[in-house]
């Protein structure tokens, strides 16, 4: 059909495709970052579950150490272990240990989000050059037709309006899903921070 999207696209100049395949490739990333931040959250939080309820049976840190081996993800397990680790080389600092490892895990928490939030914010901005730089090439179209009726100008702003559209799907998508992972990284370090300090007391206990 003369009319479908994918016509008007591919009928489109070189400019707005070219914003069409940029815009493609923040959605296409954009999509598999929230996938990817899916499982690694719903993972986390599983692994947390397990690791609190191990942790308040555990009798001593060496047996919780090997009860948790195998927790990837989990900011709280990974904080243990890794203070665990370090305690059992040298006996040193374990607040300045775990501030460290705080951050680390932090960092974990917020890999990719920045990329949601630079789509969310530049994409609709890169849609709206595509469709001014489309409605320019149909103004100039005019100008060289000598034709100024809706039939004429039509096409070409439909392909120019493709653009923005585009724009809006891959940036809706985007803030979505970075304000609802923000929130959840965020829910996850405070639960890391009030757990850093019931570790604070439990190390130094020992080292006492």
């Amino acid at each position: 059909m003369e009319n479908s999207a994918i016509h008007l696209i591919l009928q489109a100049g070189l400019v707005v495709k070219a914003v069409l395949i940029l815009l493609l490739f923040f959605s296409v990333v954009s999509w598999a970052i929230i996938f990817y931040k899916q499982r690694y959250f719903s993972r986390g939080n599983k692994e947390t579950i397990l690791f609190l309820r191990s942790y308040r049976s555990a009798k001593d840190t060496r047996g919780l150490y090997e009860a948790t081996k195998k927790m990837m993800i989990s900011p709280i397990a990974n904080i243990f272990k890794a203070v665990y680790l370090d305690e059992m080389h040298r006996k040193t600092e374990t607040k300045r240990l775990l501030r460290r490892y705080e951050a680390l895990e932090t960092a974990k928490l917020e890999k990719y989000l920045n990329f949601l939030a630079t789509t969310g914010s530049t994409t609709p901005f890169i849609g709206l050059f595509g469709t001014v730089w489309g409605i320019m090439n149909s103004f100039r179209g005019i100008g060289a037709s000598g034709a100024a009726s809706l039939a004429v100008v039509a096409p070409g702003i439909a392909e120019a309006l493709i653009a923005t559209a585009a724009g809006l799907a891959a940036a809706i998508p985007a803030v979505i899903a970075y304000n609802y992972y923000l929130s959840m990284a965020k829910r996850m370090i405070i639960e890391m921070e009030d757990f850093s300090e019931e570790l604070l007391d439990l190390f130094t206990s020992e080292e006492a």
